[in-house]
């Protein structure tokens, strides 16, 4: 893909707001493995099907190995090895090694864990364990968590299924050691297993405790209202939250996650640490942290449901009303199980005869559950169809798992747009809301323009389908109608060097008319590290608009300010960042690290700030100079 001008890049990047969404725990593995049960026989057990049939450990007893791993359908570590589990029985279950999965977790029915079991294509036996008896007698702690029995049921190995994850929800960089394979292949060849004990990495199993009635913090009382205003619009049956948060055993088995995440402040996920107001802020005051950390601590006092407030209620349908136009994807778009996550963009013509304002964007996934964030862009110049047909006569490869309408691109749109005939549209993510632009303003929308909407899926361990629709509101007619403007500030830099723990980056813009600024994006990818931006007025104090101080790429959005900052001719806003392109970053796409060139594929690197304007001003795009300097040029690589 061809390097995209900054002055375009705006149009590329939309206003792409990626929410965090999932608690979990970063936990340290322990200085050593555990080993309880190891060398040790067990006992067979029984537990119930789907459909009340008993089902015995000796079913199994004629095997030369025997697999029982620990699940839960509640934590996305787990579901991420569903496809690896598969792949492993099929590779070893016609060798004499047999499989059975064991969900000790999920407050769910063995029928519904049967169900789960088909939707994430588990070869094997997948069953309810009540009151953790089962996991009692491996002592098992973790889901997922694998143990290989020999011949004769005795446990020669425990712990992970491999090292995919140095810590819950934190990937390694490449998945080096596969243990569970090996420890049942060293049986299969009569060996001893060469590490029999590792530490798993997922989501505690949480036993049954006696419930406290009372205390200073109780669920329905103090810690329901805390989570229906700040949480359960994610963390509900079919949305993005890989687990509810609904009732009080739901909410209970997370509660120290739930205390330690939201004392860091990574949850809710919000990364700004200075700068103005936003609207769209979401974080928990001192009393509600000290509110949740009490009853963490206590113990999880129930209390008395009657003090509970009434159930939140969730609106339906399109949250602004009907849209003046909706678009959707023609046909589901297929969505394998595992791999890296696809960013897929739909061409979807709006067949308007006259020019249009764009006052409000709606988006509405059609699966919650892997649609990342969308960006929204027009196109009148025939690209975007162009991009269409070249995958349309592509030929395809077999067992493709990916596949339905549209194309795929790294990053963007997958072509360089022509000025004037391709705009941004906004952008949609988990828990942003749609808003109206100020009033008077509009994004511009030209007659016979396509609608390029660009989605990104992740993968959750099954396959997944998806039709996402989208919503456009127009400008009333007769209304008078400003274009809404942008502001890029671009970083300037062309490489970071291997290595640099604290690569700074600047830039800086001037503009040239009166305004209102009314809303910040910045942008980095996967080795920013910080980012501040400010404004100076002519002979003025400088304000801070936004600053994060632990860039995330996965944790962008736009801010919109609470109330609009008024500039004049000649005020400046600058950029300053830094990049971590050290071994020491976990995010660094290379290991060991290489220079890291600008660019608009994911392992390179940009840095830029897209401004949201107005002005009384009629001329689009807005009118701005930026700085005279040139970065250095990188030095020359092999390649």
């Amino acid at each position: 893909m061809r390097r995209i001008p900054p002055i375009v890049s705006l149009a590329l990047l939309g206003t792409l707001a990626t929410v965090g969404l999932v608690l979990g725990r970063a936990e340290k593995p322990a200085d050593k493995a555990p080993v309880e049960k190891l060398n040790k026989k067990i006992d067979s057990f029984t537990l119930a099907d789907a459909v009340g049939k008993d089902w015995s450990l000796d079913a199994l007893k004629d095997k030369k190995a025997v697999v029982v791993v620990f699940l839960s359908f509640e934590c996305p570590v787990s579901n991420s090895y569903a496809p690896t589990l598969a792949a492993l029985h099929k590779s070893f279950s016609d060798k004499g090694v047999g499989f059975v999965a064991i969900d000790a977790s999920d407050d769910l029915t063995a029928a519904e864990i049967a169900k789960h079991a088909k939707e994430y294509k588990l070869p094997f036996a997948v069953l309810k364990d009540d009151k953790a008896k089962v996991a009692d007698l491996f002592k098992a702690r973790v889901a997922p968590e694998a143990f290989v029995l020999d011949h004769n049921r005795v446990v020669r190995y425990r712990g992970r299924i491999d090292n995919a994850y140095s810590a819950r929800l934190k990937p390694n960089r490449q998945t080096t050691d596969h243990d569970l394979k090996a420890a049942v292949e060293a049986l299969l060849a009569g060996k001893d297993v060469p590490t029999p004990a590792t530490t798993a990495v997922g989501c505690p199993i949480v036993r049954d405790k006696v419930v406290k009635k009372d205390g200073k913090a109780t669920y329905y009382r103090d810690v329901l209202p805390i989570l229906q205003t700040h949480c359960q619009l994610c963390h509900r049956p079919g949305e993005v939250g890989p687990f509810s948060l609904m009732t009080y055993k739901q909410a209970a088995n997370w509660a120290d996650d739930i205390k330690e995440y939201t004392h860091s402040r990574k949850m809710p996920p919000w990364k700004v640490v200075e700068g103005v107001s936003f609207h769209n802020e979401r974080k928990l005051t001192d009393k509600e942290l000290a509110t949740l950390a009490t009853w963490a601590d206590e113990g999880t006092p129930e209390g008395d449901p009657k003090t509970a407030p009434a159930p939140r209620k969730f609106s339906e349908g399109w949250q602004l009303g009907k849209p003046d136009l909706i678009l959707t994807v023609p046909e589901e778009m297929t969505i394998g199980a595992a791999g890296k996550d696809i960013f897929r963009c739909f061409v979807l013509p709006t067949g308007l005869t006259e020019d249009e304002h764009v006052v409000a964007v709606e988006v509405r996934p059609g699966n919650t559950r892997i649609v990342h964030h969308s960006l929204n862009f027009f196109d009148t110049s025939g690209n975007a169809r162009a991009m269409l047909e070249r995958e349309k006569a592509r030929e395809k490869k077999p067992n493709e798992q990916d596949h339905g309408p549209g194309y795929s691109v790294a990053m963007g749109v997958g072509f360089t747009p022509v000025a004037g005939q391709f705009g941004g549209l906004g952008g949609w993510a988990p828990g942003q809301r749609p808003r109206y632009l100020p009033d008077g303003y509009g994004y511009p929308l030209p007659k016979g323009s396509d609608l390029v909407v660009q989605l990104h899926y992740h993968r959750n361990g099954r396959v997944e389908k998806d039709r996402t629709s989208v919503g456009l509101y127009f400008a009333k007619k007769g209304k008078e109608i400003k274009p809404y403007k942008a502001g890029v500030i671009p970083g300037r830099f062309l490489w970071i060097p291997a290595g640099a723990e604290k690569h700074r980056v600047k830039g800086a813009i001037e503009v040239l008319q009166d305004g209102e600024l009314h809303s910040v994006m910045a942008h980095m990818h996967m080795v920013g590290k910080t980012i501040k931006v400010t404004m100076t007025p002519p002979g003025g104090k400088t304000t801070t608009l936004l600053g994060i101080d632990d860039w995330d790429y996965n944790w962008q959005e736009t801010y919109f300010l609470k109330q609009p900052i008024s500039f004049v001719k000649g005020t400046k806003f600058n950029v300053e960042a830094t990049y971590d392109n050290s071994a020491k970053n976990p995010n660094n796409p290379f290991n060991p690290p290489k220079l890291v060139r600008f660019g608009d594929q994911t392992d390179n690197e940009m840095c830029f700030v897209f401004l949201g304007l107005t002005s009384d001003a009629t001329r689009t795009p807005f009118r701005f100079k930026a700085d005279g300097v040139r970065p250095p040029r990188p030095p020359e690589t092999k390649p």
